[in-house]
């Protein structure tokens, strides 16, 4: 009796032990806890920040403030609640991650029509504002975010236009092109290829980070960074885009070298023009300056006054002349016979 005794008040001890041990629990610096009672969350009378979206999804994913656990603890719970704790760290995953199957890449076409692979990483972290859509918005979250992240990035691949090359032609060069009918640079840029897309890396990481800002209303998670490392073609293409891309860059060259020789002939040709108008402008400055002259004593003394000057001017070339040779007109001639 006393040996069934003690067990029954072992069994009561233990089970009464583990209820109370299992009704405590602690809550890490790096995590958030959210505590339900028959599956129910208790929420509060603040509202979610509203999610940057428009339409009816801002309907759809409006969610409601819960009461978040901060770190610490030992806190109580009662045996019918549960407790679910989620880390708030920023994390990172293969862009090519998917539950469902094993790939190490994901495909993409380009608007040329050419298979792609990428390759890359995406940082994010959850949003503890919005722990109600992490826990209860979708069963798995992060793979609705990488979903979400790959259609945006196919589609931003699809419907690429390298932006440089827009502005490699001025706006009136442009005009004069489509005026004469004449394919311009920025026409030859929108056959899109792989080279395009790997020196506007940058920009398409810019862009999915803008676009992936949805996803913390959405689904709970903040997108962190985008960081597409590779892009990357078939093997069997892998020559011909390098080819293709040295020719674009021995044309490129070309004509940067034509433009360069063109504008030096017409600099070299506006100063020649230059140099002979004021090489002319300087013989006809003293021509000028004479006839003026002889122009004010004309009118100021008449015809003998002008004859005395040119008289008087002619001396001193004739201290310096060999020989003087004098004419005679036909007036002359016919008096002195």
């Amino acid at each position: 009796m006393n040996i069934f005794f003690g067990f029954v008040v072992g069994v009561v001890a233990f089970a009464t032990a583990r209820v109370l041990f299992g009704c405590l629990y602690t809550v890490r610096p790096d995590q958030r806890a959210v505590v339900t009672s028959f599956g129910a969350v208790q929420e509060l009378s603040e509202k979610t920040p509203p999610p940057p979206l428009t339409g009816d999804e801002k309907d759809r994913y409006e969610y409601p403030q819960i009461r978040v656990v901060k770190p610490g603890g030992p806190y109580f719970k009662f045996p019918w609640q549960r407790v679910y704790k989620v880390g708030v760290s920023t994390q990172s995953v293969d862009l090519a991650w998917d539950p469902s199957k094993a790939q190490d890449t994901i495909e993409a076409v380009t608007k040329d029509n050419l298979t792609t692979g990428v390759n890359g990483q995406i940082r994010y972290r959850v949003s503890e504002n919005n722990l109600y859509a992490f826990l209860f918005g979708v069963s798995c979250p992060l793979e609705h975010v990488m979903g979400y992240f790959v259609s945006v990035l196919r589609e931003r691949i699809a419907n690429f236009v390298d932006p440089k090359g827009q502005s490699l032609l001025t706006n009136d060069e442009v005009q004069t092109s489509a005026e004469q009918g004449v394919q311009s640079d920025a026409d030859l840029s929108e056959g899109v290829s792989i080279n395009d897309l790997r020196k506007n890396l940058p920009l398409i990481n810019q862009y999915m980070e803008e676009q992936c800002r949805s996803t913390t209303g959405r689904y709970g998670i903040e997108l962190d960074a985008a960081l597409i490392t590779e892009i990357d073609p078939p093997h069997e293409v892998d020559r011909a885009l390098s080819a293709i891309n040295s020719t674009r860059n021995q044309v490129a060259g070309d004509i940067s070298t034509a433009r360069a020789d063109s504008e030096q002939q017409i600099t070299m040709s506006a100063r020649a023009v230059e140099i002979a108008t004021n090489n002319a402008q300087a013989e006809v400055a003293p021509l000028r300056e004479l006839a003026s002259t002889l122009a004010a004593i004309k009118a100021a003394g008449g015809s003998k006054c002008l004859t005395a000057y040119i008289r008087n001017l002619r001396v001193p070339l004739y201290q310096r002349a060999n020989r003087i040779v004098q004419t005679a007109s036909a007036t002359e001639q016919g008096g002195t016979e």
